[in-house]
């Protein structure tokens, strides 16, 4: 078949090929009927526009075929005027667009040739202007004409998509006829004559799944139930081809990937229909015990599967959830289980997807179920305590060895190991309490205070005897139980106050009292004075039995001078079996009150002082003494600094020693600190050479008249004249002296450090090549030159 398309092909382009020569024949036969640039021919050539005027038949256009490939060049058409006779003495002249490069004409006859091929996809047409003149004078002989040459167009491009390659999505099961995707091609080649570009779509690849719109490119399903389980991607080849389709036109093509959307058409399955599981009885809630997994092709949300348990007898101990991620049913523990009590369990778990597609409800039902089986497995268990918490009650004071309670565990497993019990002593840091590590009976150590602590909570171990490592735990709460050992006291430290002129049964006071024992072994209270003083000539006592008593005055008229202090003993009683009573002293003051009853002064000093002096005058007297005394002392002290010389005038003279630390040692020889005697010549100690550090023999005598009188205050005065006595002074340090630093000591193993006498002493070195290193040495050279240099010198 394709060497048929192959003879085809070739059969059709040989009639093109004689078609479009014979078109050109046609053209240039038509071409050289005599078209003038003023004719008056009637009969005009094929193709050409032609329009109607008084002179005859105007021409204005000029066709020829793209892609012409002959040895020759073409002809386009031929130029003639009417005065033209045929001598030769007119000249044609041709120019405009691409003229003298692809149209050229012979100024003689009037012929236009293209002398280059022609694509009409670069340019369709070409505008020229042609004038006949005079050979000679280049006279126009007619107004120039503008004329078109017109590139015909051949089929000569093929059919180009847009896009090499196409992607599309289409959801699975779609009705037969939806739309895909829409291709499209273009054809460079003129699409208003003839079927050039004319495009036709075929679908060469993806049947019978998919087909094409002939005209629109659109591609639509061809086949119901496309299954994207089944397959999910599909490649399709689409066709432009020009000429309508028909024999000998171009072709393009293009690749579309179709890939196949998921729905939710497929229900969750179980690959299995039952589930064995196993758990021990020594779990803890939440552990997990094992997975289970339904199996939906679906992806994405559609794939999405729910868990959950919907029967069994396991529905109160387990619970099931659902892993997203790995779409599994996680089942879970919900309570401890017993191995002895019930050994195994069987539950029933559905599986159903989350999202539902109504359109494909008829497949149903999107649900699945399964039987999962547990096992329990036996575990060596801990003790287990009768009960999970106990409560004791102990009464307070109770003496040692009292029997608190008992608790009892025992070992559930099938051996019933023997258990011992011990107090977790973290709990019991006092240590009031004991275990019998036998029969588990508490037992007080020492007595208890409910008033110190009411309730004891502590925590009992129990153990197997032969597995250390299984023990169990329980709280036990022990209860203190009040016994009336507080008698009631005051509330509060009570100091009541009553005035001198209080009147009889006037209530000044009123007290209350506190029990440390509990409600029961506590209020309510009685007041009540001792028997002794029960008829108290100054106060008296009223219940108010509401465990508040009030105090109240007897008798008229108190005095402090007489007695500014009473104290009251009251007997407060509780109502505990047997009752506590305790004596309570209340101390009670008098004190000064005006008319209304308002206190003023409780001591019994105040009441001597006159009336007129109070508290503020008081104060003020005492501020004005103290300030009287600082005056005094400010004074005293004054006068005694006026005694004493504001300038001392001794005639002591006052150095400051002046130490100075460039001074060169004395090598060996300089045993004294500071004595610089030894750094002098020689020869020159005879001689009186003053120092520095010795004060000269003879003293200066101040001028008189110059010291300013002792009792002089003028600091000005005083100034100047130490100034002038200064630098009249010659044996005022600083005192003026020579040092001599030449010599350095006598016997000193190190040698001088010194180079000022270095060109009068003998020396070891040679320094004549100094000589040898040029002008700038020459002065280092002469000082340090040879012993020689110098005796000449000399």
């Amino acid at each position: 078949p394709k060497m048929k398309e192959e003879h085809c092909l070739h059969a059709a382009l040989l009639c093109l090929g004689v078609l479009c020569y014979s078109h050109g024949l046609t053209t240039e036969q038509l071409n050289r009927a005599r078209p003038s640039l003023h004719g008056h021919h009637e009969k005009g050539k094929e193709g050409q526009v032609l329009h109607r005027s008084k002179r005859g038949w105007v021409w204005n256009q000029f066709f020829v075929i793209e892609e012409y490939t002959g040895p020759d060049p073409v002809l386009v058409g031929r130029l003639h005027s009417d005065i033209d006779s045929g001598d030769g003495n007119i000249k044609y002249i041709l120019s405009g667009e691409g003229a003298g490069i692809i149209f050229v004409i012979d100024d003689k006859s009037g012929n236009i040739h293209a002398t280059k091929t022609l694509d009409r996809e670069e340019r369709a047409q070409y505008t020229l202007t042609a004038q006949a003149v005079d050979r000679n004078t280049n006279r126009p002989l007619e107004p120039p004409s503008e004329f078109i040459v017109k590139v015909q167009d051949i089929n000569d491009n093929p059919p180009e998509f847009l896009h090499e390659n196409y992607h599309a999505n289409v959801p699975e099961r779609s009705n037969v006829g939806t739309s895909v995707i829409q291709v499209t091609a273009s054809d460079a080649d003129d699409p208003t004559y003839g079927n050039s570009a004319k495009l036709v779509y075929s679908i060469l690849e993806g049947q019978p799944y998919f087909s094409v719109e002939a005209q629109t490119g659109i591609i639509r399903t061809a086949l119901p139930n496309m299954d994207r389980e089944a397959k999910e991607e599909y490649h399709v080849v689409i066709q432009a081809k020009d000429m309508g389709g028909h024999m000998g036109g171009l072709s393009g093509t293009t690749k579309v990937t179709i890939r196949l959307t998921d729905v939710n058409d497929n229900p969750p399955k179980f690959p299995q229909s039952v589930y064995q599981m196993s758990v021990s009885e020594a779990a803890v809630p939440g552990e997990e015990v094992g997975r289970v997994k339904a199996k939906d092709p679906d992806i994405g949300e559609n794939g999405l599967v729910a868990y959950s348990i919907i029967d069994g007898d396991g529905m109160d101990m387990f619970e099931i959830t659902t892993d997203y991620e790995t779409q599994e049913g996680v089942v879970k523990l919900k309570k401890t289980l017993d191995y002895e009590t019930k050994k195994s369990y069987s539950l029933k778990v559905e599986a159903a997807n989350v999202h539902i597609d109504p359109k494909f409800i008829s497949n149903g039902p999107f649900k699945d179920t399964v039987t999962v089986k547990i096992a329990v497995e036996d575990a060596d268990e801990p003790p287990v305590f009768l009960k999970p918490s106990y409560i004791f009650e102990v009464q307070e004071n109770a003496a040692s060895g009292t029997v608190v309670g008992k608790v009892h565990a025992k070992d559930p497993d099938p051996a019933n190991s023997a258990i011992r019990y011990s107090i977790d002593r973290h709990t019991d840091l006092e240590r009031y309490f004991v275990i019998n590590a036998e029969d588990g009976n508490i037992k007080t150590i020492k007595a208890l205070d409910r008033e110190e602590m009411a309730w004891h909570n502590i925590s009992v171990f129990a153990v197997e005897v032969h597995k250390q490592n299984q023990e169990a735990k329980v709280p036990i709460a022990i209860k203190v139980v009040d016994v009336n050992d507080n008698a009631p006291k005051f509330a509060a430290a009570y100091e009541a106050f009553v005035c001198e002129n209080a009147r009889s049964n006037q209530q000044f006071i009123t007290i209350s009292a506190d029990d440390k024992d509990d409600s029961a072994n506590g209020p309510r209270f009685i007041f009540s004075l001792p028997p002794e003083i029960i008829h108290n000539p100054n106060f008296t006592l009223r219940d108010n039995r509401d465990n508040t008593a009030s105090v109240l005055v007897r008798r008229e008229g108190f005095s402090r001078q007489k007695q500014d202090l009473y104290l009251l003993p009251i007997v407060i009683s509780d109502g505990g079996v047997p009752p506590l009573s305790s004596t309570n002293t209340l101390t009670i003051r008098v004190c000064g009150c005006d008319s209304s009853g308002s206190l003023l002064s409780c001591n019994a000093e105040a009441y001597v002082l006159n009336a007129g002096l109070s508290t503020g005058a008081l104060i003020a007297i005492l501020a004005c003494i103290i300030i009287l005394l600082v005056i005094v002392v400010l004074f005293v002290t004054l006068k005694r600094q006026k005694k004493e010389p504001l300038i001392v005038f001794e005639e002591e003279d006052v150095r400051e020693n002046i130490i100075t630390y460039d001074d060169e040692g004395g090598g060996e020889e300089d045993t004294e600190a500071f004595d610089i005697a030894t750094l002098q010549n020689p020869d020159g100690i005879n001689g009186f050479i003053p120092r520095k550090d010795i004060k000269p023999e003879y003293q200066y005598l101040p001028r008189p008249g110059l010291r300013p009188t002792p009792n002089s205050v003028d600091v000005d005065d005083f100034i100047n004249t130490r100034i002038q006595e200064a630098d009249n002074d010659p044996t005022a340090p600083p005192y003026d002296s020579i040092q001599i630093y030449g010599y350095e000591g006598r016997g000193s193993v190190a040698g001088s450090l010194s180079s000022l006498e270095s060109a009068t002493t003998d020396s070891d070195l040679d320094y004549d090549y100094l000589q040898n290193w040029g002008p700038r040495f020459k002065k280092l050279a002469d000082l340090y030159g040879s012993k020689d240099t110098f005796d000449d010198d000399s």
